[in-house]
């Protein structure tokens, strides 16, 4: 069983930044995709980012240009770099992991990804 651990999250004041950290367990997988979700309160789970093995990335528009996905292979390590924080990108954040290549990277589905984390708390304060 694959587990996913995130860590970073916190609370900041609007145009704040915070890093969130995602390590995969020692058991892991082939990894061919990392990606970011979050999910705010009464609202969907929605896709942020993701980035295949060979670092190809793609963003929500809602992020893009204000957040950065970068992974570490070999610490199994997925980072989340967030600038320029509004209100509304409060939610909670999950890190998922695809270790079955079936989709292309901009495929925003949850159910493309394979195993997720229990999330971490962002709250960005106006």
């Amino acid at each position: 069983q694959v587990q996913l651990e995130e860590s970073g999250g916190g609370l900041v004041q609007a145009g704040g930044s915070l890093r969130l950290s995602c390590v995969a367990s020692e058991r892991t997988t082939r990894i061919y995709r990392m990606g970011w979700f979050r999910q705010a309160p009464g609202k969907e789970r929605e896709f942020v980012a993701a980035i295949t093995w060979n670092n190809i990335t793609y963003y929500a528009d809602s992020v893009k240009g204000r957040f950065t996905v970068s992974r570490d292979n070999a610490k199994k390590m997925l980072t989340l770099q967030m600038n320029s924080l509004k209100p509304e990108d409060t939610a909670v954040y999950y890190c998922a992991l695809d270790a079955r290549g079936l989709y292309r990277v901009e495929n925003g589905a949850p159910s493309s990804f394979t195993y997720w984390g229990q999330g971490t708390q962002v709250t960005v304060s106006s």
